[in-house]
């Protein structure tokens, strides 16, 4: 085995992909310190194709992958978002972000950057329509979220912003980041290029196989990219690597089950739909219509001693992003060997135990944790994502801290 070769192959996807992320990443920070989740909640209530195209515009930018925007949409139809605006807001979201826009400009080139959020706006008008055009319900419930009564500086909001990006989103896409550089990068060492040469003269049934493959597992829109290039490299065509890049991040098993409950059984068929109906959509476009040249994929960042492995710059920045993600890595090993609760001893005074059902990530980890901090009268708390727990100190009324998770899109166990 060429252990080699997988080395390099790594190093220049990382090289070529980290700098985007981190810009991706502060980005994100900054998104969520300074945007105004009330504001979302407003615009996206009624029904009508006006809520559902602000849905898209609001979900394309934000950097949440498909379990994290779960709770995020949740939260919103429960503030009055119709199914229509919700499942708009589901399917643009993880499909795009300013970070995997970024990344997949490192990687496939501006067409494939400007395309995918087109693609992003273009499916979730379609399936939000859908969905919405069958909403017969006269009123949704309401959950009015706690006010904060706390109103941080600007010096705290980018010191949140740095948190967010640099800790939470690390500790959210990291794992799927990772899978998906070790994917691609056996894909390009391992395995042989005839395998992808036949599929090559059968467009259309590559990006079938593709969607068979790609909507039941999970994968972030982060790590798709570099596993779409290596396929492209190996001779599939752009279109099928871009029915990877939309289809893998916008549905799997996980998130169906939960939309079933929010949209229906019906509202989640049509979700699926127009998920894959676009994606194959802007597939064959990329294939058949729009010039070759613009997506041909670069070579040189797979090949051994590439021009990507030798920047000083981006061996830096990937440096930098390798540190985050083993800070996030002992962060979540730390967590689980000390979850007892938030202090020790007597003196921290009650502790208050709420099991929280609906967390699958870091985001939905530290949103729960924000939310539940941002109450007037909690002194710390600790949120344990393996068990479902959240522990609570402080003065605060338990139902307060209930309504305030549950506002969040998650549920409590009582």
């Amino acid at each position: 085995m060429d252990f080699t070769h997988l080395f390099h192959t790594l190093l220049g996807i990382l090289n070529a992909m980290s700098p985007y992320i981190l810009l991706g990443f502060l980005i994100a920070g900054i998104l969520h310190a300074f945007c105004n989740p009330s504001v979302m909640s407003r615009h996206l209530s009624g029904r009508g194709f006006g809520p559902i195209v602000k849905a898209a515009l609001f979900g394309i930018p934000l950097p949440l992958c498909s379990c994290g925007v779960l709770p995020t949409a949740v939260s919103l139809r429960r503030s009055g978002a119709s199914k229509g605006a919700t499942a708009s807001f589901l399917i643009a979201t993880p499909q795009t972000g300013v970070d995997s826009i970024a990344a997949t400009w490192s990687l496939l080139g501006a067409p494939f950057a400007v395309l995918r959020p087109v693609a992003a706006l273009v499916g979730s008008v379609f399936g939000g329509a859908l969905v919405g055009a069958g909403d017969k319900e006269s009123a949704t419930e309401v959950v009015m979220a706690q006010p904060d009564s706390r109103k941080p500086t600007f010096g705290a909001r980018c010191l949140d912003a740095l948190r967010y990006g640099m800790v939470d989103m690390v500790a959210s896409v990291g794992k799927w980041l990772v899978v998906g550089l070790l994917i691609a990068a056996c894909i390009t060492v391992f395995v042989p290029d005839e395998i992808f040469l036949r599929l090559k003269e059968y467009p259309l049934l590559a990006m079938l196989l593709m969607v068979a493959v790609a909507v039941p597992m999970y994968i972030c829109a982060t790590g798709s990219i570099p596993i779409a290039l290596s396929l492209m490299l190996k001779g599939l065509t752009p279109g099928v690597g871009f029915v990877l890049l939309m289809a893998g991040p916008a549905a799997n098993f996980a998130s169906v089950m939960v939309l079933r409950k929010e949209l229906g059984t019906r509202g989640t068929v049509l979700y699926v739909l127009s998920v894959v109906v676009t994606a194959i959509a802007f597939g064959l476009l990329i294939d058949y219509l729009l010039p070759a040249s613009w997506f041909v994929p670069d070579a040189s960042i797979l090949a051994p001693g590439g021009h990507h492995a030798i920047s000083v710059f981006d061996t830096v920045c990937s440096v930098v992003l390798v540190g985050l993600l083993v800070n996030a890595y002992v962060r979540h090993r730390k967590g689980a060997a000390h979850g007892h609760g938030c202090c020790d001893g007597a003196a921290c005074g009650e502790v208050m135990e709420i099991k929280v059902e609906g967390m699958m990530c870091a985001h939905c980890q530290g949103a729960v944790r924000d939310g539940i901090s941002s109450l007037e009268g909690v002194e710390d708390v600790e949120v344990d994502l393996g068990k479902g727990i959240a522990r609570v100190r402080g003065h605060v009324d338990r139902g307060k801290v209930e309504a305030k998770i549950e506002s969040l899109g998650y549920d409590v166990a009582r």
